[in-house]
C-alpha cells in the first residue's frame, strides 16, 4: 500500500480528537494540549460532533485542522458514516474519544472504516451515574481488543467498571495534568490582580473557576463563603466563568443582598494569571472527574476548598487542601475560615501544592503516558485502510497496556 500525500510530507501517525464541542473544558482543554505537546510525534484533527466552540478558532490558527460533523438530536444513526468519511479524507489512523458520546459514535464509525483502534478516555461521569444494561452489552460488542481505556481518576475507572461493565484490565488511570511553568505563583503578579478586581492585598479572596452549570453547584459556594464572611473579614468570592446557571446566580446574589461579597467576572481567557491573585479556591461540584483548576490552582500555590465528589482526593490531599460532603455548606465554610484565619497554613499549604503539582500533574507526564498507550495501539492495530503504519513506528516509546 502507499502512503498518502499528507503521510508522506510529514510521516507522523495521524490521531483524531473526537469530542462533543470545543468550548472551554476540561476534556476540550486536555485534548488541545495534548495535541500540542505530541505534535512533533503525531498529526492531530480535530472533529466536534455537535459544534465547534469557542476554542476551534485558536486550533485553526495554531494550524490543526478542525472540522463539526452536526449531529442530530437522539440516536444520529447517520452521523457515523458523515464521521468515518471525513475519517477516510484525512487518513486517520487511530481516535481518541473524549467522554462516552464520542466513544459510542466512535464505535459505530469504526464499522464502516476498518481496523483502527480507538482510545477511549473518560473525564468525567454526569450526575446521578447509573448502570445502563443497554450500553454495557453495545460497549461488550463493539470494543475491540486493540482500543484502550483511559479513566482521569479512579473513581472514573471504578464507574466505568460498575457502569459501563468495561473489564478493569482494559482500564488505565492517567491524571489530567497541566503546563505547570504557565501556572506558578507571581507576587507582582498578584498584586497586579488584585489592583485591577479593587481588592486590598490584605483581603482574603476566594476564586472559583468553572462553568455556570447546575453540576457545579455555585449556590452551595456562595452559600459557604457568605457563612464563613462572617468570622473572616474583608473575604471576597470572584466567580471566573459563564454558562446557563449565570440568570440564577445573579438573582441570588441580588435578592440576598451579596453583591460585595460576591462578583462574577465571566468567561476569562486569563485564567493562570487571575489565580495568582487568590488566596483559596474554590470548587462545589455535586460531581467530577480530576478538574484542571485544582491542579492549576495548586501549581499556582493556592490552597484548594472542595467537594469529596469523584477522583478529587487524588489530587487535593490534607497537605494542600480541605475537602467536604457535596452541599455541606458548614463544613465548606468551616474550612474557608479555617484557611483564610490562619496565613501560615496558606503558606505551608501553597509550597504543599506547589510541589504536588509539580511531580505528580505535569502536562509533560500526562503526554508522554497517551503517548505510550497511542504507540502500544498503532503497534498492535496492524494498518488501517489506506494508511500502512505498523512498519512506521519505533518501538522505544511502547510499552505494555495495564
Amino acid at each position: 500500500m502507499r502512503l498518502t500525500n499528507l503521510e508522506a510530507v510529514h510521516h507522523r501517525p495521524v490521531i483524531g480528537q473526537l469530542l462533543h464541542t470545543l468550548n472551554v473544558g476540561g476534556a476540550e482543554v486536555l485534548a488541545g494540549n495534548l495535541a500540542r505537546r505530541l505534535r512533533d510525534r503525531y498529526r492531530f484533527v480535530f472533529f466536534c460532533l455537535d459544534e465547534l466552540g469557542t476554542g476551534a478558532e485558536r486550533l485553526r490558527s495554531e494550524g490543526f485542522a478542525v472540522e463539526v460533523i452536526g449531529r442530530e438530536n437522539g440516536i444520529d444513526w447517520r452521523c457515523p458514516l458523515r464521521l468515518a468519511a471525513r475519517w477516510r479524507h484525512h487518513g486517520i489512523q487511530l481516535v481518541q474519544a473524549h467522554q462516552y458520546a464520542p466513544f459510542f459514535y466512535a464505535m459505530l464509525a469504526r464499522m464502516r472504516f476498518g481496523r483502527m483502534p480507538i482510545v477511549f478516555t473518560e473525564h468525567g461521569r454526569h450526575f446521578p451515574d447509573y448502570p445502563r444494561k443497554k450500553r454495557k452489552i453495545a460497549n461488550r460488542i463493539l470494543l475491540h481488543r486493540r482500543d484502550r481505556v483511559v479513566a482521569v481518576g479512579r473513581s472514573v475507572k471504578r464507574a466505568l467498571i460498575d457502569n459501563e461493565g468495561i473489564p478493569p484490565r482494559r482500564i488505565e488511570v492517567i491524571p489530567n495534568g497541566i503546563d505547570t511553568e504557565r501556572f506558578r505563583p507571581s507576587e507582582a503578579m498578584r498584586l497586579e490582580v488584585r489592583k485591577e478586581l479593587a481588592i486590598g492585598p490584605e483581603a482574603f479572596l476566594v476564586m472559583m473557576v468553572a462553568r455556570l452549570d447546575p453540576i457545579k453547584d455555585h449556590i452551595t459556594a456562595i452559600r459557604s463563603a457568605a457563612q464563613a464572611s462572617a468570622k473572616v473579614p474583608g473575604m471576597k468570592l470572584i466567580l471566573v466563568g459563564d454558562g446557563p446557571e449565570r440568570g440564577v446566580i445573579e438573582d441570588y446574589i441580588r435578592e440576598r443582598n451579596l453583591a460585595r461579597l460576591v462578583r462574577l467576572l465571566g468567561t476569562r481567557h486569563d485564567v493562570a494569571r487571575l489565580l495568582t491573585g487568590a488566596d483559596t479556591l474554590l470548587l462545589t461540584s455535586v460531581s467530577e472527574g480530576i478538574p484542571l483548576t485544582v491542579i492549576e490552582a495548586m501549581a499556582t500555590g493556592i490552597p484548594v476548598v472542595g467537594t469529596d465528589v469523584g477522583s478529587m482526593k487524588d489530587v487535593v490531599t490534607e497537605s494542600v487542601g480541605r475537602l467536604a460532603p457535596a452541599r455541606d455548606v458548614d463544613d465548606l465554610s468551616m474550612h474557608l475560615e479555617a484557611i483564610g484565619s490562619s496565613r501560615k497554613l496558606q503558606h505551608q499549604m501553597s509550597l504543599n501544592g506547589r510541589d504536588r503539582a509539580v511531580s505528580f500533574f505535569s502536562e509533560s507526564i500526562m503526554a508522554e503516558c497517551y503517548s505510550a498507550v497511542f504507540e502500544n495501539c498503532l503497534l498492535n492495530a496492524g494498518p488501517a485502510i489506506g494508511n500502512p503504519i505498523a512498519a512506521q513506528h519505533r518501538g522505544d516509546r511502547d510499552r505494555p497496556f495495564r
